[in-house]
């Protein structure tokens, strides 16, 4: 689009000779005219648009017209070809130089940075240095193919325009490189650029090449015509046509920017502000038009992008007023492009002017935003002029939400719908990309606010404040957010939100909703549940720490998939439920026991796995599971106590056996009145109960004791009396009620292995006391419940401890390794020797067993002696065999009884012998050490006062060598002990 980047002004008139070259040196104008005089001009004011005056005339300055000249301001030189080369001293114009090998030269070109010369004459192109001052030294001289045309230094190397073609010639070997043709309608064309690339011309299209000759990739130049000259002045390229200069743009694709239409232009000179233009007999100058001028013409003309690139070129000094042009124009060029349907570039637009989100939010009036965002409708833009189509909605949620019907609407309208269901989508992506890209700095600057005010609220300075936002920050929804940046946060997320579910993009949603989010609850909580997004409401309730309405939510959800007319297309089953009260143990457990009753019988052990893995307190839920549940008690104790014995209570482990009886008391019951119980009978219950009797102490045996039937259930009656260390009563259940030896048997040894010491006194009574049981008649019924009843009586009273039993601890004797290894044959033999004159504790009873008249049970009393000989005190249980016994059944019992003693005397006797060894050791050592002699010469000294011992009473120390006075012995003893005395009453 044109716009005019440069005012035409006329700085000389009716120059009285043809201008054949023309050069700028300062402010002032250097005209080679055609009678070979130089004619200087300058400015008539400081204005750069101001008419130029002749300030000097150099006649005669060359003999032949100037060909081309060249200011070298960095030397303060002016480089002429005429008929040969020639340096010329500015200002006074002294010929200081001529280099005569130049004679015939047609093109020069001159490298700023090296001070290095290089023309072309004929077929030849020559290289010379200037050495400073006024000489010059020759380089180089190479052979070329043909007649340069048009020559250019890049880098090291120059390139040729000769004839037809390009050519890269390297100044130091002379090699050539071939770049492209130049074509046939124009001649070669060769401009250095300021970046050090060339713009090499071919026909009317201007090629960027690399200082090495390789094409590059910003794209070529489009002249109307073929140009005879170029000018490089940044932003534009200035070329020289037959018929008119043409001005275009260096950015790509290098638009045409304007025409200047004069005839008869003959030469382009760029002065330092602007390019001049020389005609036969006059100047004309091309003045910048200054850049804010330009940006308003653009801008207003649609040219954004060149409005853009224009920007950038604004002094460092006014960057304020750059940053404001560039959002201006970055704004309109975004509504421009929106109003085209180029959504994401518009949005990137939006993005580079650093507008307010709300401000391109107006733009989707269908977005819901937080109540406490103020959008004002004037800054709303109607996209299509079309108020029907706002109130439908731009983003197209109307259209997403409410399809049109097929059988009511013709082929157009469906086509139509169509359309604006996908500009509607294409708008929403584009939205969506551009709150995805600012979310991250609004995201960073809310949280970095709110620690600001914890870090305030920690010194004290804003604890009204903190308090506000501790309400505010994490439940966005229900209430005013009370900070700036939160406040843009819970607007960026809230829309995010909602473009993902209009796209259809649920997924991202799920990974929004999840991680650090500033969404408005109350809104999306309705666009979720309307929308029936179930999953990411539940999101949103996690997300904001609303449990309780998750977990509604979810039992309703569970419930509907459980229903067969159920139209929700995710399936939600009771696990889902444990699994999000599993990080909910730690913190609210009564909302985890609320809500795991409701899936407590559909998935009874994940629920328990939770109880059991979370933590929580087993006291808590099992009061909670005996209020909601009871069924369902007993497991969760079970696998308590399977985990760790100790995790729960004694109180618990009561409970748990109780609860195992009233389930085999409701089975005794219910067998008994059909007549078909049998106590030997094992339900899955009654298993369970024998083994928590067995396996735990927790619980109270009286009690259970007095809810046991008197006529039943007596292997409970047992364990329960062995477990108040009534076991003769114990035993005598296994005998005479259950009749089964082999369990009277294993609770004597259970009895017998929980004592430390396996030669206590009790613990080999125990199997006395099973002797007495089988060698006297059983009680009668009525005599052997009148014991317990007086048993249970005298527990009201006094209940002793259960298993008050403890053994006796022994003291070892000193000896050494030999001895100990055979230390318990000697307490063995102790033992046995200390209770021959002994009795049992059931001694006492035998003439109450013996007045039944039973028959005895001989065989189970041989049988006892035979398989536990080494565990019962031999002299007892002989006192208690019956005197018709025969020695020959007793062999089993005293053949290895009497092989353990006889092993145990000469036990003895060699433990005695080793310690009558040892204790000779002894002596002898002592007798040794006594025997030291200790040497006193006239040179001890004393190792306290450090004087000579001489005749004085002595004392040596235990090491036999340190000598000490016995006075300084003494006194050193008495220090010690007054020190020790005030260290003792300071602690007190």
């Amino acid at each position: 689009m044109v716009h005019s980047a440069y005012d035409r002004v006329e700085l000389v008139t009716d120059s009285p000779s043809k201008i054949e070259a023309i050069q700028s040196y300062g402010s002032k104008l250097l005209l080679a005219c055609s009678d070979g005089s130089l004619r200087i001009y300058a400015p008539e004011s400081s204005n750069s648009s101001s008419p130029y005056l002749l300030e000097k005339n150099l006649s005669g300055f060359t003999k032949k017209p100037l060909i081309s000249m060249e200011v070298l301001e960095s030397r303060e030189l002016l480089l002429s070809l005429s008929d040969s080369i020639a340096f010329h001293r500015l200002p006074t114009f002294e010929t200081i130089a001529v280099i005569t090998k130049a004679k015939g030269a047609n093109v020069f070109s001159w490298d700023h940075r090296r001070g290095f010369l290089c023309f072309a004459r004929q077929k030849r192109v020559c290289i010379f240095r200037h050495d400073g001052g006024r000489g010059f030294v020759e380089v180089k001289e190479f052979g070329v193919p043909d007649v340069v045309k048009s020559m250019c230094w890049c880098g090291e190397n120059i390139c040729l325009g000769i004839r037809r073609e390009y050519v890269i010639l390297n100044s130091s070997n002379g090699t050539l490189s071939e770049v492209f043709t130049s074509g046939r309608l124009a001649p070669p064309l060769v401009i250095p650029l300021p970046s050090g690339e060339l713009l090499l011309g071919k026909e009317n299209i201007g090629v960027f090449v690399d200082q090495n000759g390789k094409l590059l990739s910003e794209g070529r130049i489009c002249w109307s015509e073929p140009p005879l000259e170029v000018v490089i002045q940044k932003p534009y390229a200035i070329a020289l046509l037959p018929r008119f200069v043409e001005i275009r743009s260096l950015r790509d694709p290098y638009p045409l920017i304007q025409t200047v239409v004069l005839r008869n232009v003959h030469h382009l000179c760029e002065s330092n502000n602007s390019v001049i233009l020389a005609l036969d007999n006059s100047v004309h100058g091309l003045i910048p038009v200054s850049l804010g001028a330009q940006i308003v013409q653009l801008t207003a003309s649609g040219n954004f992008e060149e409005a853009l690139s224009l920007c950038k070129l604004l002094p460092p000094e006014d960057s304020s007023l750059r940053v404001a042009k560039e959002e201006s124009i970055h704004i309109r060029y975004a509504h421009y492009l929106f109003e085209n349907g180029s959504y994401e570039d518009a949005m990137e637009h939006f993005l580079d002017s650093q507008v307010d989100i709300t401000y391109v939010l107006s733009l989707y009036p269908s977005i819901i935003l937080p109540k406490t965002t103020v959008v004002h409708e004037s800054e709303k833009l109607d996209i299509y002029g079309d108020a029907s189509y706002h109130s439908r909605g731009a983003s197209g949620m109307s259209d997403d939400m409410e399809p049109l019907s097929t059988s009511h609407t013709s082929e157009p309208d469906e086509n139509a719908s169509l359309i604006s269901k996908k500009v509607s989508h294409n708008m929403l992506m584009a939205l969506i990309k551009y709150l995805q890209k600012r979310r991250y700095s609004v995201i960073e600057k809310a949280t970095a606010e709110g620690t600001e005010e914890v870090v305030l609220d920690a010194v004290g300075d804003n604890f009204t404040s903190y308090n506000r936002f501790k309400k505010t920050n994490k439940y966005q929804g229900r209430g005013p957010v009370s900070s700036g940046a939160r406040e843009m946060a819970s607007i960026l997320d809230t829309a995010l939100l909602q473009a993902l579910l209009f796209t259809g993009q649920s997924s991202l949603v799920l990974e929004l909703l999840k991680g650090l989010n500033y969404c408005d609850l109350k809104i999306c909580e309705e666009i979720l549940r309307k929308g029936n997004h179930h999953v990411a409401l539940l999101e949103l309730y996690k997300y904001n720490s609303l449990h309780r309405e998750a977990l509604e939510l979810l039992h309703k959800l569970v419930e509907e998939s459980n229903s067969k007319q159920s139209e929700i297309t995710q399936r939600f089953k009771p696990e889902d439920i444990v699994e999000y009260l599993k990080p909910l143990c730690g913190t609210d457990p009564i909302l985890v026991l609320e809500f795991s009753m409701l899936v407590l019988e559909s998935c009874p052990s994940q629920t328990i796995d939770l109880f059991l893995s979370g933590n929580i307190p087993a006291d808590m839920v099992n009061s909670y599971l005996k209020q909601h549940s009871p069924n369902m008690q007993a497991k969760y104790l079970e696998l308590m106590l399977a985990m760790n014995e100790n995790a729960i209570s004694g109180n618990l482990q009561n409970e748990m056996v109780n609860i195992y009886l009233s389930e085999v008391l409701d089975w005794y019951t219910d067998l008994s009145a059909q007549q078909k119980w049998d106590e030997k009978a094992y339900s899955p219950t009654r298993k369970k109960l024998l083994s928590a009797l067995e396996s735990i102490s927790g619980y109270n045996p009286e009690a259970l004791l007095k809810r046991l039937p008197s006529d039943a259930l007596y292997e409970e009656r047992a364990i329960l009396l062995g477990k108040m260390n009534q076991h003769e009563l114990a035993l005598s259940l296994y005998v005479h009620k259950l009749h089964v030896p082999e369990l009277a048997l294993s609770y004597c040894d259970r009895v017998y292995e929980s004592m430390h010491q396996p030669s206590g006194k009790y613990a080999s009574n125990i199997y006395l006391t099973l002797m007495q049981i089988y060698l006297n008649p059983s009680k009668t019924t009525a005599s052997f419940e009148k014991r317990i009843t007086n048993l249970l009586s005298l527990q009201n009273t006094t209940t002793p401890k259960v298993g008050s039993l403890t053994p006796v601890k022994t003291k070892a004797g000193r000896g050494t390794k030999k001895i100990a290894a055979i230390e318990g044959a000697e307490e063995t033999k102790v033992s046995l020797s200390s209770t021959d004159s002994s009795r049992s504790d059931g001694d006492g009873d035998a003439d109450e067993f013996r007045e039944g008249g039973s028959t005895i049970m001989l065989d189970e009393v041989l049988d006892l002696l035979s398989c536990r000989w080494d565990r019962i005190n031999g002299a007892q249980a002989l006192k208690l065999l019956p005197r018709e016994t025969k020695l020959q059944d007793l062999l089993p019992f005293l053949g290895p009884l009497l092989r353990k003693s006889s092993e145990m005397y000469r036990n003895c006797s060699v433990i005695k012998s080793l310690r009558q060894s040892e204790n000779l050791q002894v002596r002898d050592e002592l007798y040794s050490q006594r025997k030291a002699v200790v040497k006193i010469a006239g040179d001890s000294m004393c190792s306290l006062c450090r004087k000579k011992i001489g005749t004085s009473v002595f004392a040596v120390y235990p090491n036999g060598t340190t000598l000490v006075h016995f006075v300084c012995f003494r006194d050193s003893q008495n220090m010690k002990a007054v020190a020790k005395g005030s260290q003792l009453r300071k602690r007190l």
